[in-house]
């Protein structure tokens, strides 16, 4: 249990960092695009790397969004391996509050999107855009301004969002397969098996993972699933449990590893090639007017809010599950409002649905709707929980003066009684 925590300490240290960077970088790409060199980003982004003999001509932002987010997705999945196994989420009792919470932050904002935008072009699949929080994103904001909450706060946000991203990978798999090949996606299953086999035999040579990794992703793409899917898969199959005389588990180096690189690096360059939104009148105008951005901010805003803190006050109400140690309902609100920062996966899930639709203006709407609430979610939340954090601190401070009187009095009576 010791190492369990001191493994959460350390990935929620690497996130806060990663959310930062994160910002850093949509900052960067806002600032960009909307500079006088504004058309040297799209220059950038739309450039594609010459590899046409694999099939891989893609852009530089299709690079960091199937390429680089498969390496985000395969530290997710190992995340939620190692929760679901010897984590928060081995725990039935304790899994049950987060995992629903998870399940009403993702039904709610699909409903509410679906219903504002019904009829509207590129809504048959855009309705998935506000259904994932952003990990990396929520768990900064967390960490800078909700330091004085209990740590059961960090604890409950982590394990909703790995549950959430995992929701959000399924859909993705599912809307987003158009046609299969059989034979690339038999190729994938066998490095699948291949990866499980290895575990099973310890077996620990990069020489061999490597090349399945690689392989799987290609086959994946040729078989038109999205790539990014072999990152989790990849991470559900790697051994959490550490056998005697190991230093650590397989899943554990690698994410000592691999998930600097996720957060340091590729989720930024995503978040750099994809936030790249030109703001001017017009967009703001339609963000409040047009159906599709105000599907994403209702459902962001309005329905991961009420999604997660709705459902988990049922559960909790009804019995169904617990709430967690030293969290009032007010510091569940707070999180389920940070909840709403749907960054990088609902990025990655306009780019996917809304692409094809008309002239390409209804991806940069999208995007924008996803920032403006994104960022709104951000500064609603930490303003609660800098005020929770206030009434938590005042409480301890109550406590450590109630403390000192008792241990003052005791002595007192003490010397009374003798004198």
């Amino acid at each position: 249990m010791t190492q369990v925590r001191s493994e959460l300490t350390r990935y929620l240290r690497t996130e806060t960092v990663g959310g930062a960077i994160l910002m850093i970088a949509a900052a960067a790409a806002l600032l960009w695009v909307n500079s006088p060199w504004g058309q040297s980003y799209f220059t950038v982004t739309e450039y594609a790397l010459p590899i046409k003999a694999l099939h891989l001509d893609l852009t530089v932002a299709d690079w960091t969004k199937d390429g680089l987010l498969a390496i985000f997705f395969f530290v997710a999945g190992l995340e939620l391996k190692r929760e679901l196994v010897v984590g928060e989420l081995a725990d039935p009792k304790r899994a049950v509050l987060p995992i629903i919470a998870a399940v009403g932050g993702v039904v709610t904002p699909a409903l509410i999107a679906f219903a504002v935008g019904f009829g509207v072009d590129g809504m048959d699949r855009g309705w998935a855009i506000p259904v994932a929080t952003d990990i990396a994103f929520a768990l900064a904001v967390l960490a800078m301004t909700g330091s004085r909450i209990p740590a059961s706060a960090r604890v409950f946000l982590l394990s909703l969002a790995v549950v959430d991203d995992l929701l959000a990978i399924i859909l993705i798999a599912v809307l987003f397969t158009t046609t299969l090949s059989a034979l690339w996606l038999l190729a994938a299953a066998g490095c699948f098996a291949g990866w499980a086999l290895a575990q099973h035999k310890r077996i620990s040579t990069p020489l061999l993972y490597v090349p399945l990794a690689l392989i799987s992703w290609y086959a994946l793409h040729e078989a038109g699933i999205h790539p990014t899917l072999a990152g989790v898969a990849l991470g559900l199959l790697t051994r959490v449990r550490k056998d005697p005389g190991e230093t650590g588990a397989p899943a554990t180096r690698l994410e000592h590893m691999i998930q600097p690189i996720s957060a340091g690096l590729c989720v930024p360059l995503f978040a750099l090639f994809a936030s790249g939104v030109p703001l001017d009148g017009k967009v703001f105008q339609q963000l409040f007017s047009d159906r599709l951005s105000l599907a994403i901010i209702l459902g962001l805003l309005l329905g991961k809010t009420v999604g997660i803190f709705g459902i988990s006050w049922v559960a909790i109400r009804l019995g169904i599950a617990k709430r967690p140690a030293s969290l009032g309902y007010r510091d569940m609100f707070a999180l389920s409002v940070l909840g709403a920062i749907g960054f990088t996966v609902s990025l990655l899930v306009a780019e996917l649905a809304l692409t094809d639709v008309g002239d390409g203006s209804a991806v940069e709407l999208a995007k924008a709707a996803v920032l403006v609430t994104s960022m709104t979610a951000s500064l609603a939340g930490s303003a609660l929980l800098l005020r929770r954090g206030r009434v938590h601190q005042a409480r301890r401070d109550a406590r450590a003066i109630e403390r000192e009187t008792e241990a003052e009095a005791v002595p007192g009576q003490g010397e009374g009684s003798t004198k």
